[in-house]
């Protein structure tokens, strides 16, 4: 009797020891950052990674912070681009189980599932390119010796061509996956994936990296992969990935009753679509004539404003972190610092008050008109920097003198307290140092 309660008793362990084992199946690395955390941040900590997985969106795409300064816990999360939302949102809250139990009082950390990625730091990683840390896997299995110039010309071929279009996806997804045929009748599998947030650049850069490392880490193997924080591929000779299934074609010689059906309903639709189309050129034409075309954001002007935007982080190192020592000066909207950026250029940064009110759209519109209004006699705007409520206005750093005199004849004399409005004086005349 007491064998068989025994034999029980290990059994039970086992399909536990099983049960825990297959919990999280997949999970391929994580690296823990610098440890030493606060109570304050290991509670921003824990309300952001609890947040993740739920608000995730049918892009496989989150991010976000809570906190501030020391204690701010910024956090991404990516899951694979042909993963179903359901199975996004579980993997990544497994992901958060795992990393806060590997990386307990850190102050970041990241790991890597065969669905998904999760990253959380103390610093700035949204529209950042991070290489590092970077892990590499590979396959147990090898390519024939006979086959590996030819299966490594046909891999890196088709890992160029998943390069150009994952980069050139948009703000909401940045991924792509493709077979092509290898030695010996084999098949290869791959994908490659950047987080969104990067920009095309960002994203080729990051890819080309990746793919580069592929003969140090994984040549002759049947599969290897390359993992970074802000982008990953894989490759295998085995499918891995789900394929979009594609339109069925309609079987030959069926009646043609069904396609004379189509064509009646469908050909008067067009015909009325067409006329609608007609009517309203001709109307939109004739009242042009009459009305002022209205003024429109471009995408130009859009894409303008965002080449004017500069890294936080960059900006808080350049101002030795907004230190007193670099304080130039104090007006009613905020204070301002003396900076020296990484390339030698000295700026002056307007650090706005935090009581403002100000939208960040409404900011950066006003950023963009202050931008079209130089003048010669005005500090010349460089650009700008968000962060949550942070708001900065970046200038050209004026050694010698203050431009208070010639801002106030140029306004005085010209009459142009008209063409001003309040909030552009605001941005102009406060931020002179």
């Amino acid at each position: 009797m007491g064998y068989w309660k025994l034999l029980f008793f290990a059994f039970h362990i086992l399909t536990s020891f099983h049960g825990l084992c297959n919990g999280q199946p997949d999970f391929r690395a994580h690296v823990c950052g610098d440890n030493g955390t606060t109570s304050m941040y290991e509670s921003n900590k824990n309300t952001l990674l609890s947040s993740v997985a739920p608000n995730i969106g049918r892009n496989g795409f989150y991010n976000s912070s809570v906190g501030q300064n020391s204690d701010r816990v910024n956090a991404i999360a990516l899951c694979r681009g042909d993963v179903e939302l359901d199975i996004c949102r579980s993997c990544v809250n497994d992901s958060t189980h795992k990393l806060v139990q590997l990386c307990p009082n850190y102050h970041g950390a990241i790991g890597w599932y065969d669905k998904c990625m999760l990253r959380f730091s103390n610093y700035t990683i949204f529209h950042q390119l991070d290489i590092g840390p970077e892990r590499s896997l590979f396959s147990l299995n090898n390519v024939s010796d006979s086959d590996v110039p030819q299966f490594n010309q046909a891999l890196r071929l088709m890992l160029d061509r998943l390069r150009e279009k994952a980069k050139s996806g948009d703000s909401l997804r940045k991924f792509a996956s493709e077979r092509t045929s290898g030695p010996a009748f084999q098949t290869i599998y791959a994908l490659s994936q950047c987080t969104p947030d990067l920009s095309d650049i960002q994203c080729y850069d990051c890819l080309d990296g990746a793919a580069k490392a592929i003969p140090y880490c994984c040549n002759g193997r049947q599969g290897g992969r390359v993992l970074r924080p802000s982008c990953n591929l894989r490759f295998e000779t085995e499918r891995f990935y789900n394929e979009t299934p594609a339109t069925p074609q309609p079987p030959p010689g069926k009646d043609s009753s069904t396609t004379r059906t189509v064509i009646i309903i469908v050909v008067p639709i067009v015909i009325s679509v067409i006329l609608i189309i007609m009517f309203i050129c001709i109307f939109q034409r004739k009242r042009k004539h009459r009305k002022p075309t209205a003024k429109i954001e471009t995408m130009d002007e859009i894409s303008s404003i965002e080449t004017l935007r500069y890294d936080f982080g960059a900006i808080r190192i350049a101002t030795d972190n907004f230190s007193d020592s670099n304080q130039l000066g104090q007006g009613g909207f905020g204070v301002v610092y003396k900076g020296t950026l990484p390339n030698g250029k000295e700026i002056a940064v307007k650090r706005l008050s935090r009581d403002s009110g100000q939208g960040e759209q409404e900011f950066k519109n006003e950023v963009l008109l202050v931008v079209k209004l130089q003048h010669k006699n005005l500090v010349r705007l460089l650009g700008f920097s968000l962060e949550g409520t942070e708001k900065l206005l970046v200038y050209e750093f004026m050694p010698n003198a203050s431009l208070d005199h010639f801002l106030f004849v140029v306004i005085w004399h010209q009459n142009m307290q008209c063409m001003v409005n309040s909030q552009l004086s605001q941005m102009s005349l406060a931020l002179v140092y």
